[in-house]
């Protein structure tokens, strides 16, 4: 039988049905084992027969006046319930440390916000432990949820539902432009200018429909020409004159990752301005210590 037949049928059995059989198996007799687990021996060989006939063979030997023995097949099963028995226990006690707090950013505005709020809550909160933890919009939603992020810091998309959020800034997006580029110049542009030159955005369809929102809402038709996943993708395909890319997020190099000058130029417009945030599950139990933590990132 193979392991993961082992463990299908095993999800049929109790727990306390793997306590007689381990306790059967330490004491090798089923009158001591019964004593141990405070049950009556007939009631005791009733259940361990129920078990194999579950596992469809024999964990152990009984032969009268003799000493039970251990199958082969027995030897496997006693191991994963001690195993699993430990586990169990090891549940119900609890963690043996706190786990770490993970701070999760995503990945655009990471290598500003990040490291800077660890650096920070590692001073304020010297018995934590911190860890950080990029990703996009979908999977910090999804680390939320799912309890392997405590807070995100990010832009205000897709957080819809359990999320709450706290208001760190509001800020305005810029565009990357070759330094040829027509609107290289200006001091700053408003979207409605942008939207006559072929323009980049990113992959991402939260980040895409955002952007695609915004300039619906406006009455605006972008002419999209390429696609980046990364901000420096997009920094370099702009720098090369492909063509200009749209961005919240801006490093304050006036080159592109492999070298090429660009010049970057704020978005003006009002209507595009957007939040970077806090945010976290509203599905978490009330803890002070966390809203202190909280009270330090904002």
């Amino acid at each position: 039988m193979f392991d993961d037949d082992i463990i299908s049928l095993m999800l049929y059995l109790t727990l306390r049905q793997y306590e007689y059989i381990v306790a059967v198996a330490d004491t090798c007799s089923l009158t001591d084992a019964a004593t141990r687990l405070h049950v009556s021996q007939p009631s005791l060989s009733v259940a361990i027969t129920r078990v194999e006939q579950r596992l469809g063979t024999s964990v152990f030997v009984r032969r009268k006046g003799a000493p039970i023995k251990i199958t082969p097949f027995g030897y496997n099963i006693v191991a994963k319930a001690r195993d699993l028995l430990q586990l169990a226990a090891k549940i119900e006690q609890g963690p043996d440390a706190a786990p770490p707090f993970v701070l999760g950013c995503f990945e655009d505005i990471a290598p500003w916000h990040l490291a800077p709020a660890l650096e920070r809550l590692s001073i304020d909160f010297p018995a934590i432990t911190f860890k950080g933890r990029e990703g996009r919009f979908t999977e910090l939603a999804a680390d939320l949820t799912e309890g392997r992020a405590d807070i995100a810091i990010s832009y205000d998309i897709g957080f819809e539902g359990n999320f709450e959020r706290r208001k760190i800034k509001t800020v305005a997006p810029v565009a990357f432009l070759a330094t040829d580029h027509p609107l290289a110049g200006k001091a700053s542009v408003e979207l409605e200018e942008l939207v006559n030159y072929p323009m980049i955005l990113f992959t991402e369809d939260l980040s895409e429909e955002f952007m695609r929102n915004l300039f619906e809402e406006m009455r605006l038709s972008p002419i999209v020409k390429e696609r980046a996943r990364s901000l420096e993708m997009m920094r370099s395909l702009a720098a090369h004159g492909v063509a200009l890319g749209i961005s919240y997020s801006h490093p304050p190099s006036d080159t592109s990752y492999d070298g090429k000058p660009l010049v970057t130029v704020p978005i003006s417009t009002p209507r595009a301005t957007t939040d970077i945030i806090l945010a976290w599950s509203g599905l978490r139990e009330p803890d002070p210590q966390f809203n202190e933590i909280l009270n330090a990132l904002a």
